[in-house]
């Protein structure tokens, strides 16, 4: 095997197995790179192609063909956070962005303006098999730790802005463990904001009755946690630095689906809580970070 070939079906030597919601970023990764692949997708992620084609690993046996829109739905879903990342970076081109359970995501070969600072953090088992195909540079780590941890925190320079990313990540947590997420981001990030995604909860209902499945016959984690209408009230008061709490429209796709259909539902008061895909971005107020000596605009005058 060259450098980058791992098998990830085998356990010993070099190989490093998955399952549960770390075998997640292999289905992201997958419908990913299918939407890439198609010449007619907004993503273009090269990166993301020539992972897929190093890893020995069954797929399209285990994940299916990408039939129900699950590719398109992948691309657009990762072209949404990338455009929240550009509009961060435009305002803070040496800022942190903090990736959560990042997996094999390859956003930062997508929007790196050369400057940014990248902290992907997720489970050992993922950041192993991360490290090893994309090794850490200076500008660019990995953090192997909980999402839910907030120890991770401990290690993000604030200084220059902060953006934490949460692509596939909260709606595998419990719903205590998700607001003390947001509480604990609102509480040492001031001026920050956290952007995530979750299924609505009539989604994440049927995963928890274990009646959610895929063609192939790929069954997704249980997910306790989705959003809606209500959840984005409790988001509101989980602390009192949080400032805003907003829906993102997701990137339009094409054909008659992703293209018409969804962007429609998703403007429709009466329908917006059957959208597919909650993407919601949390930002917080400008007070004083916990343990900081000012806040986060102070911070990046002193630096200015």
């Amino acid at each position: 095997m060259d450098s980058m070939d791992v098998d990830v079906r085998e356990r010993d030597g070099d190989g490093i197995a998955l399952a549960g919601v770390a075998e997640t970023t292999l289905w992201t990764l997958y419908h990913r790179v299918l939407d890439a692949r198609d010449p007619d997708s907004a993503l273009h992620d090269p990166k993301a192609v020539e992972l897929l084609d190093a890893l020995s690993y069954p797929f399209e046996d285990r994940f299916g063909t990408g039939s129900w829109g699950q590719a398109q739905g992948a691309g657009l879903r990762a072209r949404t956070y990338d455009d929240e990342v550009r509009r961060f970076l435009a305002r803070h081109p040496d800022g942190t962005v903090v990736a959560l359970g990042e997996g094999l995501e390859t956003q930062f070969w997508r929007v790196d303006n050369g400057r940014v600072r990248w902290l992907s953090v997720d489970l050992p088992e993922v950041v192993a098999l991360r490290q090893r195909l994309l090794p850490d540079t200076e500008r660019r780590r990995t953090l192997a730790c909980s999402a839910a941890d907030p120890r991770w925190m401990d290690g993000v320079d604030a200084a220059r802005g902060v953006l934490v990313t949460a692509q596939g990540v909260l709606m595998y947590l419990r719903p205590a463990e998700a607001y003390g997420l947001v509480g604990e981001c609102a509480a040492r990030f001031p001026g920050a904001a956290l952007v995530f995604d979750a299924p609505p909860s009539w989604v994440t209902a049927r995963t928890m009755r274990g009646r959610w499945r895929y063609p192939a016959g790929y069954r997704p984690p249980p997910m306790p946690w989705g959003m809606d209408a209500v959840e984005e009230r409790k988001l509101r008061a989980v602390h009192p630095n949080v400032a805003r709490v907003r829906s993102v429209d997701a990137a339009r796709g094409r054909g008659l689906v992703c293209g018409v259909l969804l962007p429609l539902v998703s403007r429709m008061p009466g329908l917006r809580g059957r959208r597919p895909l909650w993407i919601t971005r949390v930002e917080f107020g400008p007070g004083a970070a916990r343990g900081s000596g000012g806040t986060q605009e102070q911070r990046e005058g002193e630096h200015g």
